[in-house]
């Protein structure tokens, strides 16, 4: 199991390890996207970028970034992922719209 500390909502959340991050954000009722994300996201393809949250902490606990990652957030600082391509394998602390 792995604890998911969402910073600004204050909410911590438990997840089974290998859990998708964006996910288990939506089923905990955490927003992730901007005003435009909310309108225009990919559902999860990992083909937009609107899903971006930064990992204060942890960020040794979630799986390796995708290539979809790589390209959609390269002028982005190296703690930045994309929510729905990161699984999650122990704890971490996330800042949603960063």
């Amino acid at each position: 199991m792995s604890n998911i500390n969402f910073i600004n909502e204050k909410k911590e959340v438990v997840a089974a390890t290998g859990a998708n991050l964006r996910q288990k954000a939506i089923e905990n009722g955490v927003g992730i996207y901007k005003i435009f994300g909310k309108m225009m996201n990919c559902s999860g393809c990992g083909q937009c970028g609107t899903c971006a949250v930064e990992i204060l902490d942890g960020i040794e606990n979630l799986s390796s970034p995708t290539e979809a990652e790589n390209r959609l957030l390269r002028k982005k600082p190296a703690n930045f992922r994309l929510a729905c391509q990161t699984l999650v394998n122990g704890s971490v602390d996330v800042v949603t719209k960063p």
